[in-house]
């Protein structure tokens, strides 16, 4: 977990010990470590799957851009508030 808060700019890793299910467009994920199970709905699901193919959130961003009709700055809020969840929950590593 780290103490910075993720920008567009950063690097996110899902982590290795993370089991995830698709349950008819939501997901579960549970953290092996910690027994911790957390659950996306459709988009946090799309998310989740952005993230396994792109390492910047950038990148991650420009996706979600254009796979949804939203403005930039309500994508990127909603990303970087996931990706800080996620990180809360041992889920993700971030590094800048």
């Amino acid at each position: 977990m780290t103490t910075d808060q993720a920008t567009l700019a950063s690097r996110v890793r899902v982590k290795e010990d993370i089991v995830f299910r698709d349950l008819d467009g939501e997901a579960v994920l549970l953290n092996l470590e910690s027994g911790t199970y957390f659950g996306l709905d459709p988009v946090g699901t799309k998310i989740w799957a952005l993230l396994q193919q792109h390492e910047i959130l950038n990148d991650v961003h420009v996706a979600l851009l254009d796979e949804f009709d939203v403005e930039s700055d309500r994508s990127e809020r909603d990303l970087l508030d996931l990706v800080a969840r996620l990180d809360e929950n041992g889920l993700v590593e971030i590094s800048r």
